[in-house]
């Protein structure tokens, strides 16, 4: 499904951050947030790889789990999943149809034309509601942005995550590091445990006395040693000794940081109550797996959805170690209120051309703005047409194309793949 009436007009309203509408909301709809036990999570990036992975972990210890993701790759399904697998149209359109009538009786109740709620608060309510109706053991919920206003924080975790921290969203989360972990820590409740990434010295500070003050015991997973490595697998650190030799199914070396703040997760489930054998956190951090984050499409095309620095250094150095030199074109595409420079520069020295694309969101920046606004970063900068134009013309020229800038324009790429349309594209004796 890609959308629904109720989104269409919630949309036009973009981000409100504040709680007070969604636990009205949510009261309508008999608080199904508080049906079952949450693990939440924060972050400027990792959030979705370390939902993944806890998800993957409750799973294969044979828990029921309800997972949110944002924003999706390619389907608004991906936002809701059951046991890792987004829910089907007819679950999703019931679900809707559902908060919209309760969203059209807030409306009434409150003597108002509409019910303003924006498209992130609905989508997550639905998904309230449908893990309550499929009465899932745990839920895994991914924070959109920030955390201390964001819809998701009306929830009573049993364990608070904050993967990393990054300049990102800063005209809503503040100007510094030290503001954006403050926002960040507003997820961390009362006596919940704290589990963290590797965090900047002047965020670390900020969450460790958040953590204090609330009372909360905090883990974060050490830097990891060289010698941890093994024949491609991993010893992790865990808050009860060691996990591994292990090998991680997401692709990237910065997922060995991932997967220590979900083994930290798992274990501070377990001392909570929950049966979780080392065995199963193995074979968890094997099968996790997100769609649009360095996914090999086919050979030759990497889709990444990676938006920022952080995310481009990420990808940066994953392409330096698997991938050859020479003939590779990078293709980006991306949203308006980003820094294209900032975004391109970690990667320009790697990549023989740039083209620029733009995908179908309604914020992504025109090919010829990024272009203009990309000139000095690569002595090569073509403009681009629409991603599925401009991606079979840049395979047709690279030995490695790498599409990256947005979730939304990795999607499209991937869209493009599943579907055969880019074969179709591709073929000189296709119809036109």
């Amino acid at each position: 499904m890609l959308q629904h009436p109720v989104l269409e007009r919630a949309a036009m309203f973009g981000v409100k951050l504040g709680l007070e509408r969604m636990r009205q909301f949510l009261s309508l709809l008999d608080e199904p947030h508080l049906v079952a036990p949450v693990v939440h999570v924060a972050g400027t990036n990792g959030k979705g790889s370390v939902c993944a992975m806890v998800t993957a972990i409750l799973m294969e210890a044979g828990y029921r789990v309800g997972t949110t993701m944002s924003p999706h790759v390619e389907a608004l399904n991906e936002r809701i999943l059951i046991d890792g697998v987004p829910i089907d149209d007819a679950s999703l359109g019931e679900a809707l149809d559902h908060i919209a009538r309760t969203r059209d009786q807030l409306a009434i109740d409150a003597g108002l034309e509409d019910a303003v709620l924006t498209y992130f608060e609905l989508v997550t309510a639905a998904a309230f509601y449908v893990f309550a109706r499929r009465q899932v053991d745990v839920q895994v919920i991914e924070v959109g942005l920030g955390g201390r206003l964001d819809a998701t924080n009306v929830v009573r975790p049993i364990c608070a995550v904050i993967t990393h921290l990054g300049l990102d969203h800063m005209a809503q989360l503040g100007p510094d590091i030290a503001s954006i972990a403050g926002e960040k820590a507003g997820i961390i409740k009362s006596s919940v445990p704290v589990v963290t990434g590797p965090l900047p010295p002047e965020g670390r500070a900020v969450v460790e006395a958040v953590a204090k003050r609330l009372k909360c015991p905090l883990w974060a997973p050490p830097a990891l040693r060289r010698e941890a490595r093994r024949d491609g697998r991993l010893i992790l650190t865990s808050p009860e000794g060691s996990v591994g030799p292990v090998h991680i199914g997401l692709k990237g070396a910065h997922q060995a940081s991932n997967a220590m703040v979900a083994v930290g997760v798992a274990h501070q489930l377990r001392r909570q109550g929950f049966v979780i054998d080392t065995a199963a956190i193995q074979r968890g951090l094997e099968r996790a797996w997100l769609p649009g984050r360095i996914e090999e499409l086919r050979p030759g095309l990497i889709a990444d959805g990676a938006h920022n620095p952080d995310g481009a250094r990420v990808l940066a150095r994953y392409l330096e170690a698997n991938t050859e030199p020479g003939g590779r074109i990078l293709l980006v595409g991306m949203g308006s209120q980003r820094d294209p420079v900032a975004f391109v520069e970690p990667l320009a020295g790697l990549f023989d051309e740039i083209v620029t694309t733009q995908g179908r969101h309604p914020r992504a920046r025109n090919p010829e703005a990024l272009a203009h606004a990309l000139e000095g970063v690569h002595p090569v900068i073509a403009v681009g047409g629409p991603i599925e134009e401009a991606l079979p013309d840049v395979l047709a020229d690279a030995k490695l194309t790498v599409v990256t800038g947005s979730l939304f324009v990795a999607g499209a790429a991937r869209a493009l793949v599943r579907t055969g349309e880019l074969d179709r594209t591709d073929d000189p004796g296709a119809s036109v």
